[in-house]
């Protein structure tokens, strides 16, 4: 294979009941785009046979790399490491995209290929697909970034509580990802938030399209973002939450780009608060000591970050009561449907 507009990573793990819808919207993508399915050691059905089929179905656009278990973060780093692509995406493998909005984001991604202006990110929305009561709910950003031209970080407002870019949001380009040394770790879950993170301090031309592109579906009983599932797993949101704490100086990129910085900010104040919230759902001796130990963490990596965080509406939680954060988390989740 030659140099393609795109590559689509899709980790796979044990996904024979659901894949298939993904990579058949993936697929309308046409000659130019490339299918990377990550097979991450699946054993219980038929995924490794599937991502082979489509391999020789589709020998100009799709590959398969086999893969002892390594996780999600490993499937992503894998499909990175093989990527043809100028720009690169992730697309979990029980998600799909849009194959009107992929069309009119593949068009745009082209322009900017033919012009010769390498453009770091491109931002399109994203749909919440609701398995239990068949809902949808659509995250846009047109009051955030300027709709239908290139911009830089000095040129974005303000995000709204359930505005931040996730992983379904973001096109990177795959050289800039490959610049930043960006590597996921292996066997851990919510990875996607250190995919979405670190990357963006070496972003320096956006472009935003006002398209529904990724359609995210959630409720499916085995779902790594249900309450029970992360409050099993909130090891491994504390790891994520302090490799982020580690990725960047904060208070020295605000004096240099003062509006990423106060996303970034903001972002980092949303980790907190989902580690603290899940380790006081726990409720075991050994987990409440473990939030006070990552705040206290924070605090010893960067002071002034740790006291803006203490105060700051999304992070008192690590202070408040537990009924009433619990509280609050619950009615925030009925009305953002985030999980």
């Amino acid at each position: 294979m030659g140099q393609k507009l795109i590559t689509f990573a899709v980790p796979c793990y044990n996904s024979a009941a659901y894949m298939d819808h993904c990579v058949q919207t993936l697929l309308t993508g046409g000659e130019d785009i490339e299918i990377i399915l990550v097979d991450d050691g699946s054993t219980k059905d038929d995924t490794p046979a599937i991502c082979d089929r489509y391999a020789a179905q589709y020998p100009d656009i799709v590959r398969v790399i086999h893969q002892e278990n390594g996780g999600h973060g490993e499937g992503v780093n894998q499909g990175l490491r093989n990527a043809t692509g100028v720009y690169y995406k992730v697309v979990d493998s029980d998600d799909w995209l849009d194959e009107d909005a992929l069309a009119k984001v593949l068009d745009k991604l082209r322009q900017f290929v033919a012009n010769d202006h390498p453009l770091d990110l491109m931002i399109a929305n994203y749909v919440y697909e609701h398995v239990e009561d068949g809902t949808q709910k659509p995250m846009r950003y047109e009051n955030v970034f300027p709709v239908g031209r290139v911009f830089t970080w000095k040129d974005i407002g303000r995000f709204g509580p359930s505005q931040y870019l996730l992983m379904h949001s973001v096109i990177y380009r795959t050289q800039m990802l490959r610049e930043c040394d960006l590597e996921l770790p292996k066997h851990t879950f919510y990875v996607d938030n250190i995919f979405v993170y670190q990357p963006l301090p070496f972003v320096k031309t956006l472009y935003y399209m006002d398209v529904d592109l990724y359609r995210y579906f959630i409720g499916r009983a085995d779902q790594s973002v249900r309450e029970d599932v992360m409050i099993s797993r909130v090891d491994q949101q504390v790891r994520v939450t302090k490799l982020m704490i580690d990725a960047h100086d904060l208070t020295a990129l605000r004096e240099r780009r003062p509006k990423l910085a106060r996303y970034m900010r903001n972002y980092l104040s949303m980790m907190m608060t989902i580690s603290s919230i899940f380790l006081m759902l726990d409720g075991s001796p050994e987990k409440l000591a473990e939030k006070d130990e990552l705040w206290a963490y924070l605090k010893d990596r960067d002071p002034k970050l740790h006291k803006r965080l203490r105060y700051t509406a999304l992070s008192m939680v690590g202070n408040w009561p537990k009924r009433l954060a619990l509280g609050g988390y619950r009615l925030a989740r009925k009305i953002y449907k985030f999980n």
